[in-house]
């Protein structure tokens, strides 16, 4: 028998991007909004982690991890292989999750384009606008799309203008929305220029676009993971020099880098009606990483 409490999504549709990895941040958000009875369509896009040094994964493995969390009479889709570099594409995957219940309760922009960076003597328009298109673009593209759902039918608004609710929201059962940052506005991050200011701008942005959600009922927030490791701090995977890899975990209050477990707690409390009080917040989830 299920109920709110222990199932708090039971009937509601998330949509997770990035999916593509069992070590992924993106798995395990998958893997807890499924163990809190949501249904999941989850979307991948191998060739970007074929091209780092840890690899890809079995996409049919991960699908079946997916799968194997569903709560309930929950069900899941997969959307495969989509490049949301390309507005066409972003498009389709948001229709494409809409297809299993007919409506998107809850958006997770998990995906991210990462690596093949450089420092700002390096940059060029084309490795800007890659991360642009890739990280920043696509998010704010399928906030749109997301939203658009929710609408008021016939509402007339020009460019600008914040379409006004005429009830109140209920916070409980409100759709949600979640980004995903690393931290850029807590520190540097040298040789990641294209990357930090991508997913910094979506962190500048978070206020204004939660308060404009907001009219329509609905609750955005980001997500600061930390350092979390994905398969990148291992030894045998990481492109980092592995004497800066211990001194920095030697650093980190408990001893160990972030797992993808520890944000996808957060996220499944931030759209679950327990988390519902907490909007337009970048959360840092970084187990003390920026106290060290």
């Amino acid at each position: 028998m299920t109920s709110p409490e222990t199932l708090p999504l039971a009937g509601r549709t998330a949509l997770v991007t990035g999916v593509s990895r069992r070590k992924g941040i993106g798995f395990a958000i998958a893997g807890e909004l499924a163990r809190l009875g949501a249904h999941l369509v989850t979307h991948d896009f191998a060739p970007n982690d074929l091209a780092q040094p840890w690899g890809g994964d079995d996409l049919d493995a991960v699908a079946a991890g997916v799968r194997a969390a569903l709560r309930g009479d929950a069900r899941s889709a997969r959307v495969a292989g989509a490049d949301l570099r390309d507005p066409a594409q972003v498009e389709a995957t948001f229709a494409a999750a809409c297809e299993l219940t007919g409506r998107v309760d809850i958006l997770v922009c998990n995906h991210a384009k990462s690596g093949d960076d450089g420092s700002i003597l390096d940059m060029t328009p084309e490795a800007l606008d890659a991360f642009w298109q890739a990280n920043t673009r696509s998010t704010l593209l399928l906030t749109r799309l997301f939203a658009t759902q929710f609408r008021t039918a016939g509402a007339q608004t020009r460019p600008g203008e914040r379409p006004r609710r005429e009830t109140p929201a209920d916070p409980a059962t409100a759709p949600k929305v979640i980004w995903m940052t690393s931290g850029q506005q807590l520190g540097p991050m040298p040789g990641e220029v294209a990357y930090a200011a991508s997913k910094a701008a979506l962190a500048g942005v978070t206020a204004t676009v939660a308060a404009e959600l907001l009219d329509l009922g609905i609750v955005l927030n980001t997500v600061n993971p930390g350092p979390v490791n994905t398969g990148y701090l291992d030894p045998e995977s990481t492109d980092r020099p592995l004497a800066e890899l211990d001194q920095l975990r030697a650093q980190m209050p408990f001893g160990r880098w972030g797992e993808p477990a520890d944000p996808a707690r957060l996220i499944g409390w931030l759209v679950s009606p327990a988390g519902s009080w907490v909007v337009g917040q970048v959360l840092n989830s970084d187990g003390g990483f920026t106290l060290r």
